[in-house]
């Protein structure tokens, strides 16, 4: 019996290795260690043996079995090996890694950005979020008792001596003064830029400026804490509203990429007078009705006017000598239309299917 597990191991030994393929390794596999196999056909005879027998035969199959479990594993991986490195094709093209793309909102952005400035409009940065009650309201005159004040539209901050997070370098003794011992908040818009740009800037100019800004709301389908806004402002001598109505019409006919009417309604803005309520031709109807403009043919796209003599004043200028016009712009309202997006929450879900559509 001993001799016949020495001349099992190295007839099984010398076949693995010499195996041509994984289908002869399987037939090699089954004819020493499958049910009937000729190792097997040992270890069911031990109970022929003597107690003395068994002890040395037993484990010496036992460990055969084992040596040969592991040679065959071995070889076949080998096999596996070669066979897929053989079944690589290197003339074929190489995935593509997926880099990422733009959000939604900022495709948008860029391309309002793009419009604007080749219409020799300057593009500036939006300036802080956190702000101070004199940019953000006093100096747009918005009145001490306006309901924009209360805790119901604005995210006032707690710790009111924190340094301002501004840079206030540029502006005058005077200037500083007014913002000293301010209480903080987050900009409930954008019109904070107009006062900064004007405080240390001469007119004529015209500029656009995107941002973010949040509001104290309940979140549903069209409103959000925090959104983007474009403010824009073009001060100058001769500013008046024929420029204003030129250039947004310009802007949504390029916009929407076909010509849309621009209607304009008398409405309140504390920091523009007149006052102006901005509504467009339905880009889904074309006027006609339909469910997104309620059937009446236009939508309510932004709020605008001439610039309050207040405003200039608190800017620097004279008001005599000098006006202009401002607005400002949702970027999530005019994408929601563009892309037919029913629900201003989906721009922040993260949902990767949503922003892969774009």
């Amino acid at each position: 019996m001993n001799k016949k597990i020495d001349e099992i191991k190295n007839r099984a030994e010398g076949e693995i290795k010499n195996c041509a393929d994984l289908k002869s390794l399987e037939d090699i596999k089954i004819k020493y260690l499958g049910r009937k196999g000729e190792l097997n056909q040992i270890l069911r005879s031990l109970g022929d043996l003597s107690l003395e027998e068994k002890k040395v035969i037993g484990p010496k199959a036992q460990s055969l079995r084992n040596e040969l479990d592991v040679l065959i594993e071995n070889k076949k991986n080998e096999f596996l090996s070669k066979k897929s490195r053989n079944s690589l094709d290197v003339t074929r093209p190489g995935k593509k890694i997926k880099i990422g793309h733009l959000h939604p909102l900022t495709i948008i952005e860029n391309e309002i950005i793009d419009i604007f400035r080749s219409m020799s409009f300057s593009i500036i940065d939006g300036g802080p979020e956190v702000e101070t009650e004199y940019y953000n309201f006093d100096a747009l005159n918005i009145p001490k008792n306006h309901p924009a004040r209360e805790m119901h539209d604005t995210f006032w901050l707690q710790d009111n001596q924190k340094q301002l997070t501004h840079d206030t370098k540029q502006l005058t003794e005077s200037q500083r003064s007014k913002v000293k011992g301010q209480k903080l908040l987050l900009r409930t818009h954008t019109s904070p830029m107009q006062i900064r740009y004007m405080e240390t800037h001469k007119p004529p100019f015209q500029i656009v400026v995107p941002g973010r800004v949040f509001r104290y709301e309940a979140t549903d389908a069209s409103h959000e804490i925090n959104f983007n806004q474009i403010e824009c402002l073009m001060v100058g001598k001769d500013v008046n509203l024929t420029n204003f109505k030129y250039i947004i019409q310009e802007f949504f006919t390029r916009l929407f990429k076909k010509k849309l009417e621009v209607r304009l309604r008398p409405s309140y803005f504390p920091f523009v007078e007149p006052g102006l309520e901005i509504d467009i031709q339905c880009v889904k109807c074309g006027g006609k009705g339909c469910n997104i403009c309620k059937e009446s043919g236009w939508l309510e796209i932004m709020g605008a006017g001439m610039v309050h003599p207040n405003v200039l004043k608190a800017g620097g200028y004279d008001p005599r000598e000098y006006q202009g016009f401002a607005f400002g712009l949702g970027c999530e309202r005019v994408a929601m239309l563009k892309y037919n997006i029913p629900d201003i929450r989906m721009f922040y879900s993260g949902d990767l299917k949503f922003i892969n559509q774009f």
